[in-house]
C-alpha cells in the first residue's frame, strides 16, 4: 500500500511538471521580444516599417528592422486585411495548446492539492517510521551479517548455554529431524545472567549460524508516553516476523517491558502493562506463530512477570554465568586472536588470576594490555603488559601525581601492612596478590587478595578469618598510633565487615543465637523495601549483638596477630614505604628480613633495603581525614 501511494505521488508530480513546461514553452520566445501597443503596431504597418508579421492567436509578432516586437490585437480588429492592403508578408502559426492541455491547465490547482494530500497521507499512515503516525510501527531491525559475522566459534566459556541454543539453530536448519519424533520448535528462550557475560553475543552468534531472518529490538523501544503504542508495535513486529517465518526475534533487556504487572507504588504503568499483555498474547495466544522464535536477554529475572516465564512462551531459560577458569582461558584465546602475543604470555596464568571476571571484563583486559604495549612502542604484548592491565582493571589507574605528606604515606603503609600480615598469617584467607601504597582510583593504598580457584561456597571459619583480615587495618593503626590517633581510613573496612557479618547472621545461619532463620527479608523491610515481614525488638537486638560479636572477634584476632608478629609488621610497613608496591612473594621475603629481589642486598642495587631510622623517632601521623576504598584501602574524604 505504501509503495502504491509513492508511485501515485510521483506520477502526479510528473504530470504537473509537464503541464507547466508546456504552459510556458509557447511563450518562451516572447521573453526576447519587445511589447508595444496595438496602435503603435498599426502606425508602423501604415508607414511601411514592418517587414514581416506572424500571427499566433491573439498575439502578433512582427519585425521592424532588426528588432522583434509583440502586441496583442483587439478582438474586433481586422489585422489580416490591414497587412495585405499594405503589402506586408503574413505568416500564421497553428495553436500549440490542445484541448487536453487546456483541460489540464484548468485542473492544475486541483491536481496540486491532491498531490500534496497524497504525500502527507503517505507520511502519516506508514510511508516511513519517522512520520507523524509512524510511532505505532515496530522498530525491530533485520540484522544483516555482511561484515563482522559472529558465529559460535566466537563464543567461549559458556558451553552449556551454547549447547542449548545450538539445538534451536539445528531445529531451524533441519526441522524434520525433530518433528518426526513429535518434537515442536521452542517458542522462546530467555538468556539470564550478569552483565557482560555474553548474552547479546550469543544472540548474534545464532543470527550468524541459523541462516534465517533475524530481527533485533530493545525492550525500551516498545514503551512510549502514549498508551497503546507499545501494543501496536508488538503486533507490527509479529506481523513482520510471520511474513519472514521461520525467523528469530531477539528482545534485549526485556525487563524494560516485562516487569511484574501491578508491582510498585501506585499499581503499575498502563502503557507497559498493555504492551506486556500484547506480547503474552502474541507469544502464546489463540493464533499460533509457527516458525517465529523469540530470544530475550535480561539480568533481572526476578522482576519478570510469571506469565512470561511459563512453558509455551519462554520454553527455555538459559543461564549465562560468569566463566570459570577454563572458560576464562578460552575467552582470552578468542579475544587475543588479533593481538600479537609475546613468547612469555601464558593465558592460563592470566585466567587463574582473574576470578569473577566476565567476558566483557576479559575483553577489556586484553584491550588495555594492547594499549599499554602500544604506549611504550612494543611490537607485541608481553606478560608485563597483561599484569599492568590487570592491576589497572582491578585496582584502578595509578595516581602518582597525587601529593601525599610523609605522615599520610606512613599511616597508609602501616594500615596496608596490617591487612597483608593478617592475610598472610591466616590459612583460610585468599592469598595476598599485591600490596601497594600508590594511590589508585579513589584509594590511597590497598591490598588485593585472589583465590587460588573459583570460589563456590563460603564456610564459617573462612568468614571469620576474612573478618579478621578486613579489620586488620584499623587494628594496625591503633597499635601503631594509639586509640586517639586512629583516622577514618578504616570506614570502608567496617562497611565490608558489617555486610559480611550481617550475611552470616541474617542469611547463612552461622549464628547459634539467631538460628537457622532467614531474616534478610526483614532487614530489607527496615528500609521500606519489603512489607509484610516483621520481627520483634528482642530479635533485632540479638541480631545486632551477634553481628557486633563477629566483627569484634575479628578485630581482636587481627590485633593479636599484629602484636605477636610486631617485627614482621614493622618490616612490612617499612618495605612498603621503600618500594611502594610488593607482590605476594616479595611480601614474604620482606617479612623475613630479606630484600624483595634475591641477591640485591649485597649489590647495593635499587632493590636494596636501606637502613630506616628508629621507629620511636617517627612522629605520629597527623593525616587528613580518610575514607576507605572497597578494597580495604584508604582514600581522601570526598569534598
Amino acid at each position: 500500500m505504501g509503495n502504491a501511494r509513492n508511485i501515485a505521488f510521483w506520477v502526479v508530480l510528473l504530470v504537473l511538471i509537464v503541464s507547466l513546461f508546456n504552459l510556458f514553452s509557447g511563450t518562451g520566445s516572447n521573453l526576447q521580444s519587445r511589447e508595444i501597443s496595438y496602435s503603435e503596431f498599426v502606425q508602423s504597418v501604415e508607414t511601411g516599417k514592418v517587414t514581416s508579421v506572424t500571427l499566433d492567436g491573439e498575439q502578433v509578432r512582427f519585425r521592424e528592422g532588426e528588432i522583434d516586437y509583440v502586441t496583442i490585437k483587439p478582438a474586433d480588429a481586422e489585422v489580416t486585411n490591414l497587412l495585405i492592403s499594405n503589402n506586408v508578408p503574413v505568416k500564421a502559426e497553428q495553436q500549440q495548446q490542445s484541448g487536453l492541455q487546456s483541460f489540464l491547465m484548468t485542473l492544475l490547482p486541483f491536481l496540486l492539492l491532491i498531490g500534496v494530500w497524497i504525500y502527507f497521507m503517505n507520511r502519516m499512515q506508514g510511508g516511513g517510521k519517522g512520520g507523524a503516525m509512524g510511532f505505532g510501527k515496530s522498530k525491530a531491525k533485520m540484522l544483516t551479517e555482511k561484515s563482522g559475522r559472529v558465529t559460535f566459534d566466537d563464543v567461549a566459556g559458556i558451553d552449556e548455554a551454547k549447547e542449548e541454543l545450538e539445538e534451536i539453530v539445528e531445529f531451524l536448519r533441519n526441522p524434520q529431524k525433530f518433528s518426526r519424533l513429535g518434537g515442536k520448535i521452542p517458542k522462546g528462550a530467555l538468556l539470564v545472567g550478569p552483565p557482560g557475560t555474553g548474552k547479546t553475543l550469543l544472540a548474534r552468534a545464532i543470527a550468524g549460524e541459523a541462516g534465517v531472518p533475524f530481527f533485533t529490538i530493545s525492550g525500551s523501544d516498545f514503551v512510549e508516553m502514549f498508551v497503546g503504542v507499545g501494543a501496536s508495535r508488538v503486533r507490527d513486529m509479529f506481523e513482520q516476523a510471520k511474513k519472514n517465518a521461520p525467523c528469530i526475534v531477539f528482545i534485549d533487556e526485556i525487563d524494560a517491558v516485562g516487569r511484574h504487572r501491578g508491582a510498585g507504588y501506585g499499581g503499575g504503568n498502563d502503557e507497559r502493562e498493555q504492551t506486556l499483555n500484547q506480547l503474552l498474547v502474541e507469544m502464546d495466544g489463540f493464533e499460533a506463530n509457527e516458525g517465529v522464535i523469540i530470544l530475550a536477554a535480561t539480568n533481572r529475572r526476578d522482576v519478570l512477570d510469571p506469565a512470561l516465564l511459563r512453558p509455551g512462551r519462554f520454553d527455555r531459560q538459559v543461564t549465562v554465568p560468569n566463566p570459570d577458569i577454563k572458560g576464562r582461558e578460552k575467552i582470552l584465546n578468542v579475544h587475543a586472536r588479533k593481538t600479537p602475543l609475546g613468547p612469555d604470555v601464558d593465558l592460563r596464568i592470566i585466567a587463574r588470576g582473574t576470578p569473577g571476571f566476565s567476558g566483557a571484563d576479559l575483553a577489556n583486559l586484553v584491550n588495555e594490555a594492547a594499549l599499554m604495549a602500544a604506549r611504550v612502542g612494543r611490537r607485541f604484548v608481553t606478560m608485563i603488559d597483561f599484569e599492568s592491565a590487570k592491576d589497572k582493571v582491578m585496582m584502578g589507574p595509578e595516581r602518582r601525581s597525587m601529593v601525599m605528606t610523609p605522615e599520610q604515606k606512613e599511616m597508609t603503609a602501616y594500615h596496608e601492612a596490617g591487612h597483608a600480615l593478617v592475610g598472610m598469617t591466616l590459612p583460610k584467607c585468599d592469598p595476598v596478590y599485591k600490596a601497594t601504597i600508590i594511590p589508585r582510583g579513589g584509594a590511597l593504598g590497598m591490598v588485593m587478595s585472589l583465590p587460588e580457584m573459583d570460589r563456590l561456597n563460603m564456610f564459617k571459619d573462612e568468614c571469620k578469618q576474612r573478618l579478621a583480615m578486613t579489620m586488620a587495618g584499623k587494628a594496625a593503626e591503633i597499635i601503631k598510633y594509639g586509640e586517639e590517633s586512629v583516622s577514618n581510613g578504616p570506614a570502608g573496612d567496617i562497611q565490608q565487615a558489617s555486610a559480611l557479618a550481617r550475611a552470616m547472621v541474617l542469611q547463612w545461619g552461622m549464628s547459634d543465637k539467631v538460628g537457622n532463620i532467614d531474616y534478610s527479608e526483614a532487614a530489607q523491610g527496615y528500609q521500606g523495601a519489603t512489607a509484610g515481614f516483621s520481627v520483634s525488638a528482642n530479635t533485632k537486638e540479638t541480631v545486632e549483638q551477634e553481628v557486633r560479636t563477629f566483627i569484634q572477634d575479628g578485630y581482636d584476632w587481627a590485633a593479636k596477630i599484629i602484636k605477636e608478629k610486631n617485627v614482621e609488621f614493622e618490616r612490612l610497613a617499612q618495605g612498603l614505604l621503600e618500594y611502594e608496591t610488593l607482590t605476594g612473594d616479595e611480601i614474604k621475603r620482606v617479612m623475613n628480613g630479606d630484600p624483595p629481589v634475591p641477591g640485591s642486598d649485597d649489590e647495593g642495587g635499587s632493590a636494596a633495603v636501606e637502613e630506616k631510622p628508629s621507629l620511636t623517632a617517627i612522629p605520629k601521623a597527623k593525616a587528613k581525614k580518610k575514607t576507605p576504598s572497597s578494597e580495604g584501602g584508604m582514600e581522601p574524604e570526598p569534598t
